[in-house]
């Protein structure tokens, strides 16, 4: 399999993390984002909507969204599962992994910082904005759930969404650092290999930052 990607991605960055604790190993194919590599001809009929992350199946097949992803991977490998198995958790984990993945990153994307510096506005206030709300509501639904990690002692998808979510708000200077239920979580997940591996410094295409 392939894994089509940027160094930077957070939803790139969450297909790694799930990939990594399922031990499933890929090629990785890296396109630099801010180039505009994502757009060309051959990528952009892999996936039209020019955005990475994609997985190329073993049979040519293609894969696109990242939480569609880690959904196939949990299904076509399910050990270890990244879902648990009572139905009104698992729907809290999908929930929480939303708030980040639906509500939170995308207002703080490239696309949309690139539109906010055109338009004359401040995209570094605009996303460290977005990303404390974000972060401050998912600290607020995992409050009282027991740890270390997000919904107890293991790393599920609400782990992997919000991993990368944390690094964006260091990135933008986002005051995270009284959420301390996340930051918890955070550093449990921060201990296995498998989200150190993961991280945007350890990958192939970090140099071309």
């Amino acid at each position: 399999m392939k894994l089509h990607g940027y160094f930077r991605s957070s939803a790139a960055y969450r297909v790694r993390i799930a990939l990594n604790l399922k031990g499933v190993a890929v090629e990785q194919v890296s396109y630099h984002l801010r180039n505009g590599e994502q757009r060309s001809p051959a990528y952009l009929a892999m996936n039209p909507q020019g955005l990475v992350p994609s997985l190329e199946l073993d049979d040519g097949r293609v894969l696109t969204q990242s939480l569609a992803i880690i959904e196939w991977l949990e299904e076509a490998y399910p050990e270890p599962p990244l879902l648990p198995k009572e139905a009104f958790t698992r729907a809290r984990v999908r929930a929480l992994a939303l708030v980040i993945a639906a509500d939170t990153h995308p207002l703080q994307n490239l696309r949309v910082l690139l539109r906010l510096k055109r338009a004359g506005l401040d995209p570094e206030a605009w996303a460290r904005e977005v990303n404390l709300q974000g972060l401050e509501a998912a600290n607020a639904l995992i409050e009282r759930e027991p740890g270390p990690f997000c919904f107890g002692t293991s790393p599920t998808l609400a782990d992997i969404c919000l991993v990368p979510q944390m690094a964006n708000a260091r990135r933008f200077s986002a005051d995270i650092f009284k959420l301390k239920r996340i930051l918890e979580a955070e550093a449990a997940c921060n201990r296995l290999a498998a989200f150190q591996d993961a991280a945007p410094d350890r990958q192939p295409d970090a140099e071309l930052s």
